[in-house]
């Protein structure tokens, strides 16, 4: 992927998720504002046939894996026309033939599910790797020790993927964590790195030197991206920070990070930007179209796939 076209996803992530969170029916929702860097860089270096695990800031990774803008906005409006027929919404979203496992919304709770996942792929002969994402908020977990400790042991193909954005809901991580995210794997022998996650270019160098490394059988590896969040933590909670801190926040966009360099450096115009926030505009505009036409469950399917 190319760095117009990490733009370009980076700018679908923050228009589809405002568009989202415009609507009154937008629902229980965790969004990406900022964020969308480490999704876009992270999937930059991913190949078709790796798997890509999310806790439950799910919506900007799955878009950035490559999932169709429409059944995504259906899923997450509770359409039956998303991946899940609406049943899985954001906290639980899934796609396995594009790449992406699946969300879990339980802190933490798709820790041990990678290593499953890498454990199968490697009794099958499986090709690829396993990618795991996690906020700085499941750090402090049982459930990341007891995976980073087997995934080493087993040497299993993971990317474990730290996106730390400064705050577990509205705690700091300096005030629940003893030292780094990163330095936890080192206790494990696990190679670790810790990058800029407000730059798409050193998010996605990194990944693809972790991912090479994994894909040569040199077992599990780290990285913590450190990120920012622009909004609250999510659509029904109250923004604990103070103004001035969200406004020096909100300054480090990565989204207008990039288009400074690739104006600066030549690969774009003003009007080829233009052009592209008007195709991405019409993108998410055909993806809510394509949401709205799709019908809701029927009661009978709320216990469908229960046993």
């Amino acid at each position: 992927m190319n760095r117009v076209a990490m733009l370009r996803r980076m700018r679908l992530i923050r228009t589809f998720e405002g568009a989202l969170a415009a609507r009154r029916d937008h629902g229980f929702q965790l969004l990406s504002a900022g964020e969308e860097a480490v999704a876009v860089g992270l999937c930059a270096a991913l190949a078709a046939e790796d798997q890509l695990l999310t806790g439950g800031r799910s919506i900007g990774f799955a878009l950035a894996r490559g999932l169709p803008p429409g059944p995504v906005m259906a899923e997450l409006l509770g359409r039956v026309d998303g991946p899940n027929q609406g049943r899985a919404g954001r906290g639980h979203l899934s796609w396995p033939a594009y790449g992406f496992f699946g969300a879990h919304a339980v802190v933490a709770g798709n820790m041990s599910v990678a290593a499953g996942v890498a454990l199968a792929r490697r009794l099958r002969e499986a090709a690829g790797m396993v990618v795991c994402v996690f906020g700085d908020g499941a750090c402090g977990a049982g459930a990341l020790h007891e995976t980073l400790n087997i995934a080493a042991l087993w040497r299993l193909p993971v990317l474990f993927v730290c996106n730390n954005n400064q705050f577990a809901v509205s705690t700091r991580p300096e005030a629940t964590l003893a030292g780094r995210a990163g330095d936890l794997a080192g206790a494990y022998g696990i190679f670790a790195r810790r990058v800029d996650g407000m730059d798409v270019d050193a998010v996605a160098a990194a990944c693809a030197a972790l991912a090479a490394r994994v894909r040569d059988g040199g077992g599990p590896v780290f990285l913590e991206c450190a990120s920012a969040r622009f909004l609250a933590h999510s659509t029904a909670a109250r923004e604990t920070r103070m103004a001035d801190e969200l406004r020096e926040t909100r300054a480090r966009c990565p989204i207008a990070a990039l288009q400074a360099a690739l104006l600066r450096d030549g690969e774009v115009s003003e009007s080829a930007l233009a052009t592209l926030e008007a195709e991405v505009a019409a993108e998410v505009a055909a993806a809510i179209a394509f949401a709205e036409a799709s019908p809701f469950p029927s009661p009978e399917e709320a216990l469908a796939d229960a046993e």
